[in-house]
């Protein structure tokens, strides 16, 4: 077990590599990188500075900038470096897990990614807990009453919602139930005067703002888990073990109970390492943009648009790395839940 984790371990590192020489590549090609940004910004604003007609005013667009100015401005963002030079240096930044610093926010990415989290981690926990507790239920349920009226139903209902993106979904609740009735808030995660309430009220006011972002999140992400469990549980009641144990006279609760329940949910308790980090991580830029949450996936879309790359390789390193991580203890979480895998 120990020599499988190292080697895996070491198989992250030439993976992570890649993905950054990759990117970093990508980015050289992008127009309108920070420097191009900053001439045509310092443009637009010495234009502006025009328009008063005042006589301290001189119009130097036409003349361009000089040399040494531009020379400044590449140096301040690090571009008086070539590309080998910049990438290694992010390299040796990132060994020592420093994310570097934002070129327009003026502040560390890692400083950064903690002021959005709480945003994210409302979205991804909340979307997590509601949907494997709902979910899994439901599944089982489906599973026993395999095709009846209710699996009928209730399949028609999953996919439906499953089938129905969640950014089209939070509009039709921003419209329906934000807009026409007002029952609930348009934008943000508490209300302006949050800090006055006292803490019931706070607690209220947090789970009024949440309803129609966590709604239109969870629809869609709970079918996935819901068939998963279904099948899974009916792929165990049709084998031959579970003939045994109602020829054994145990009742159909002590075999779902004692005998199906534990091998049908190895497939989707392996995977609870991954949703419950993705919780943490892993944000929806649709949602946060129509409720207006400043969370991380609006954190790397401005990045991506505004070409802040030290946000974006910064990112980018750590959710990598997250993501390595992760999809090793989902690995290992099959040794664990069931000790007869073995991993070689």
């Amino acid at each position: 077990m120990l020599g499988y984790i190292f080697k895996r371990l070491l198989l992250m590192i030439p993976t992570l590599f890649g993905v950054l020489v990759l990117t970093f590549v990508i980015l050289q090609f992008v127009p309108g990188g920070p420097v191009e940004q900053y001439l045509a910004q310092a443009k637009e604003g010495v234009g502006a500075s025009t328009e008063g007609g005042g006589s301290g005013s001189i119009y130097r667009g036409s003349q361009g900038m000089d040399e040494k100015r531009l020379a400044e401005i590449k140096a301040l963002y690090g571009f008086d470096k070539s590309a080998p030079e910049r990438f290694w240096q992010m390299l040796v930044q990132f060994s020592s897990f420093d994310l570097g610093r934002s070129f327009y926010q003026n502040k560390d990415v890692a400083e950064l990614i903690f002021e959005k989290l709480p945003v994210s981690i409302t979205l991804g926990l909340w979307t997590f807990l509601i949907s494997y507790g709902v979910a899994i239920p439901l599944g089982i349920r489906k599973a026993v009453k395999a095709g009846s009226r209710f699996d009928l139903i209730t399949t028609f209902i999953v996919l439906l919602a499953y089938a129905l993106p969640g950014f089209i979904l939070g509009v039709a609740l921003l419209v329906v139930f934000g807009g026409q009735l007002q029952w609930f808030p348009l934008r943000g995660l508490v209300s302006s005067n949050w800090a006055d309430l006292s803490w019931p009220a706070k607690i209220v006011d947090y789970l009024w703002h949440i309803v129609l972002p966590i709604t239109s999140m969870v629809l869609g992400s709970f079918a996935g888990i819901t068939m998963l469990t279904k099948n899974s549980f009916l792929e165990e009641i049709r084998k031959q073990y579970v003939l045994t144990a109602r020829a054994k006279g145990l009742s159909e609760q002590q075999i779902l109970r004692k005998h199906v329940l534990r091998n049908a949910l190895l497939p989707i308790m392996t995977g609870f390492p991954a949703a419950f980090i993705g919780a943490f991580f892993g944000s929806s830029l649709l949602i946060e943009t129509l409720f207006s949450l400043d969370g991380l996936g609006l954190l790397s879309y401005e990045a991506v648009i505004r070409r802040d790359y030290p946000v974006v390789m910064g990112t980018l390193f750590l959710f990598t790395l997250i993501g390595l991580l992760t999809k090793l203890i989902s690995d290992l979480s099959y040794v664990w839940v069931d000790p007869r895998v073995k991993l070689d």
